[in-house]
This record gives structure tokens, sequence and C-alpha cells, in this order.
């Protein structure tokens, strides 16, 4: 049991400049009795209020210097201040805010949110157990307009697709790693380098892109870039929603149309998912 979605600013001053955090957290317990449960006595229970409270202390008291460094100081919090706690979990993920720049200028005090991903952890614990610590970036909108095909695949008497060599590659991104024994990491620098990572290999070189085959080869190409460049990656899943883009037939209208104009066929859509550890 646990509370989700606290959500909260956390603002920092260093005289003039600010620098703000906003997240949202879920906590989750699992307690050493389940007598709550069975028998409907709550002696051992802290309130769902209590979890939020002492949630927004901790933000309070240490700041958050890294999502993960905060969801860690959460577990951590209920593992040696409540005996009766088993087990935690910890969510975190951030509202993308970036500093504001005016002529490549930073302001000090204001901020644009720019969707470009959002940034997640999870922190996990049991009682004289290993934390476990996951982080990744999900609703990552990535698009290539050619080097992108889809050729070569099975057919029976119920396959209508055509053959492309040539089409736009676009999906929505969901990336999740895992890391291994925790120590004085920099979980910040670690993120961005996985991110640019991922943005290098679904796009290739900038001045001439990268041939992707399928959605399911870009996934792997994702996948072994950032197990080969990120050595405290231990396990890494990456799921690729795609969506299509249909040419508009506009013979009607007396015009060619050379992929020109398209539309996105929001529904159904593919899903390409792996996960992919050391070994």
């Amino acid at each position: 049991y646990g509370k989700n979605t606290i959500k909260f600013l956390r603002l920092h001053r260093e005289g003039k400049k600010h620098f703000v955090k906003e997240v949202e957290v879920c906590a989750h317990l699992r307690l050493t009795s389940p007598q709550e449960y069975l028998e409907g006595n709550n002696s051992l229970v802290i309130p769902t209020d209590t979890i939020k409270n002492i949630v927004l202390v901790l933000a309070k008291k240490n700041g958050i210097s890294s999502l993960e460094q905060f969801a860690i100081d959460i577990c951590n919090h209920f593992m040696t201040t409540f005996c009766q706690v088993a087990y935690v979990k910890t969510y975190v993920q951030e509202v993308p805010w970036q500093r504001l720049h005016e002529d490549g200028v930073p302001h000090i005090h204001s901020f644009i949110c720019v969707p470009d991903g959002i940034r997640f952890c999870e922190a996990e614990q049991c009682r004289n157990g290993p934390l476990i610590v996951f982080a990744g970036i999900k609703d990552l909108k990535l698009m290539k307009t050619t080097q992108s095909g889809f050729e070569g695949f099975y057919k029976n008497e119920h396959t209508t697709l055509p053959e492309r060599h040539d089409r736009i590659l676009c999906g929505e991104l969901f990336c999740k790693w895992s890391y291994g024994e925790c120590k004085d990491f920099d979980f910040d620098c670690i993120w961005k380098k996985i991110r640019e990572c991922i943005l290098e290999a679904f796009a290739g070189p900038p001045d001439c892109g990268e041939y992707s085959p399928s959605y399911q080869k870009t996934v792997n190409s994702i996948q072994m870039l950032v197990l080969s460049r990120v050595s405290q990656v231990q396990v890494i899943e990456v799921v690729l929603n795609n969506t299509f883009y249909n040419v508009v037939d506009m013979k009607n209208l007396g015009l060619t149309n050379d992929k020109e104009v398209l539309v996105p066929v929001e529904a159904p859509y593919g899903s390409c998912a792996c996960t992919l550890g050391r070994k």
C-alpha cells in the first residue's frame, strides 16, 4: 500500500539564481505482518498521509540533487525509521522544466517546460537486501523522414502490407535501465549520456543518417550503443510504439503527391519491445 501522485515543486535559491525540480512521487510499503488485511488491525500501519508528509519533509531537508538520489533517500528513511517496514518501493518522475535563455544568456529565475521526454526513476529495497535502482525516459517522440524501410517480411494470404524501402520512421519511446551495485554515481550525467545514445542510435550521423530495416533493429541498436558506452547499465528495456503515416491520394484534385502530404494512422499501432542485459 502507499501514496501515489505526490506532486510538488522544490525551489532552491543561490543568491539571485533559482533552480527548480517539479516531481511526482509514488511511495509504496510492504509491512512485516499482513494483520491489517487479515484482521483489520491497523497498529503497524503508517498512514498514507504520513507517507506523503515524509516525502515532502525529505524534499525540504535534503533537496533533490538527482531523482535517483531522492528515491534512495526515501527508501533509506523508511527502512531506518520503521522496523515494521519489510519492503519499500519509490517511483519519481520529473516535469521537464528547462532554464529559459534570452539571446543565449541563461535567465536567473525563468523556465520553460519542454516536453522532449520525461525522466523517471525507481528505487526499491527489501530489509536485509540490496538497494536496486532503475532509471529511464518515457514519452520521447522521435521521427526521421527517410532512411527507414521494411522489406522481406513473412507473407501469407492475410498479408496486405506492401514492402517499403523508404518510409517515415516515427514512434514514442520508453526506455528503462537498471544499475548494478550503486556507488557514488553521477546520475544526472549518466542519464544525459544515455539520452544522447538513444538519439544517436535512432538518427545516425547528422549529415547522412543510418538506414533502419525495421523498428526491431532500431530498438536493438539503441540498446547495444547504451551498453557499449555506459558501463553502469546492467539491463536495458526499450519499447517503441509506432506511428505510421499514409500518403494522401490527390489525383482527384489534379495533383501529384510525392510523399509531401501525409496523414498519421493513430490506431491501431504497432509496438516493438526488447530487454537486453549483460552476460
